[in-house]
């Protein structure tokens, strides 16, 4: 297939109610924070991983970073064996890959990139409680960590002359459009139920030199109640008006608004969006 050729801006938001987005290994697994802003924030790794196994357990896909390799080698030796190259993956097509074992030279970059996600309001952790787990060897005891409920919002771009090394194409992108609202209820481990998207917009720009800044500086929340008090949807709105005039402004450089929203989200400022961009508004065919 012909890799794209035009860039992406993307903006993702989802909630988390009493769950953990993102647990810190080196930190007991709470979920990571900023204290100082008591900002909650979970890592571009976390959100690709959530696509990677969509991808592969919910669409029947061939990916890279899987549970059936050990390491990168393993995997190169599993893929020569399939007659396959790493540009026959799709995950590799999007995010690129590593190749060599120890990390090395060897690698794909991949067109496709999220910064870390970081939450518009702050963020309360519930006291943690004890959890016993069984293993073959005998129980566990930890700490179970929890955010009571956070708004987190992730910047991401396509970079279209990227894709030109990784072969990424139009129907890539269609299935990478639909994962993004669909990868993270799909994933509901104990630990990730009541994490649900909110909020997705791709801005496709008409070539491959134009970029934009990062959308998350347009936008923000309009609560009913102190921030650090929310707990559900329904306590705020969205404020994306200084963001539909920023898009605005390059308004020559947009070919397609291509979005989803829940139902249950209010955006304050979208009925100026559809004014403004009322034929290149394109909902997601989910």
């Amino acid at each position: 297939m012909e890799a794209i050729k035009r860039n992406s801006e993307i903006l993702f938001i989802y909630d988390a109610k009493m769950s953990n987005p993102n647990g810190d290994m080196d930190n007991e697994n709470k979920p990571r924070m900023d204290y100082d802003t008591d900002t909650n924030l979970v890592s571009d790794v976390r959100l690709k991983r959530y696509l990677r196994d969509y991808f592969e357990k919910q669409l029947g896909e061939d990916i890279f970073i899987t549970e059936n390799a050990r390491d990168a080698k393993e995997r190169g030796e599993q893929l020569k064996k399939m007659g396959k190259s790493h540009k026959d993956l799709i995950d590799c097509r999007m995010f690129g890959a590593v190749f060599a074992e120890t990390g090395g030279s060897d690698h794909l970059t991949g067109p496709i990139q999220f910064n870390w996600g970081y939450s518009l309001n702050r963020v309360e952790l519930n006291d943690s409680s004890t959890i016993t787990s069984s293993f073959s060897s005998g129980e566990g005891i930890g700490k179970d960590y929890r955010v009571k409920y956070s708004v987190i919002a992730f910047n991401g771009s396509i970079n279209a002359n990227i894709a030109k090394g990784t072969m990424l194409s139009e129907k890539d992108i269609g299935i990478f459009d639909n994962a993004m609202v669909k990868a993270i209820p799909f994933c509901r481990t104990r630990s990730k139920m009541g994490q649900m998207p909110r909020f997705y917009l791709r801005v496709e720009l008409i070539d491959d030199k134009t970029f934009l800044k990062d959308l998350r500086e347009f936008i923000s929340l309009n609560e009913t109640k102190d921030e650090f008090k929310l707990r559900k949807i329904s306590e705020f709105s969205l404020k994306i008006r200084d963001l539909v005039e920023y898009i605005d402004s390059y308004k020559e450089k947009i070919a397609t608004l291509h979005f989803w929203k829940d139902s249950q989200l209010k955006l304050d400022g979208w009925d100026d969006m559809e004014k403004k961009f009322q034929k290149k508004i394109k909902p997601l065919n989910e």
